[in-house]
């Protein structure tokens, strides 16, 4: 015993711990990631962004504020803009855009059922799947597109689309890396 070590029958010294080292309290419960007081603090819009799970990663969440997909209350923002309680953030990710207003700030990402009661999700819907139209797909044994076909394809899949040309998973069978 520690009183036999000590030299007498006493407490024992006030410098040992009775209780093993407490767990980290982030590790015990994730709702702890939340900021210490959202009414004054605030964070990263790129962290809160990943945080919540809007977005798959953090770098993902910065080169979006970087290239002009996310705004703040209607203005677009850099990734270290910090967002508060209450701010609107709109994201456009994936075809789709997400519009939420901020309940909680996270500082550390959490699960998703912690997540989703951070932000207050006023996005529309996502049109649904068959409304969903696959633009410019030929049927397979139809052969080679002329060149009329080419343009056809071109104006429906718009001017940005890709052409396939340079493009390793379109390449033949020379092409191809083995």
């Amino acid at each position: 015993m520690a009183s036999d070590v000590a030299g007498g029958p006493g407490p024992t010294p006030p410098d040992t711990p009775s209780d093993p080292a407490p767990e980290h309290p982030a590790k015990a419960d994730p709702a702890l990631a939340v900021a210490p007081d959202p009414s004054r603090g605030s964070v990263r819009v790129d962290s809160w962004i990943w945080s919540v799970r809007l977005v798959k990663s953090r770098s993902l969440a910065a080169t979006a504020c970087r290239g002009g997909h996310v705004r703040v209350n209607g203005e677009r923002v850099k990734p270290a803009h910090g967002v508060r309680v209450g701010d609107e953030v709109r994201v456009w990710h994936a075809g789709r855009e997400r519009v939420v207003v901020v309940k909680e700030l996270l500082r550390k990402r959490v699960g998703a059922p912690v997540a989703v009661s951070c932000y207050l999700d006023n996005s529309p819907p996502p049109p649904p799947r068959e409304a969903v139209v696959p633009i410019g797909l030929r049927d397979r044994g139809t052969g080679r597109p002329t060149k009329r076909d080419r343009r056809e394809l071109e104006r429906l899949r718009g001017p940005d689309a890709p052409t396939g040309f340079g493009d390793p998973s379109t390449r033949g069978r020379s092409g191809s890396p083995r």
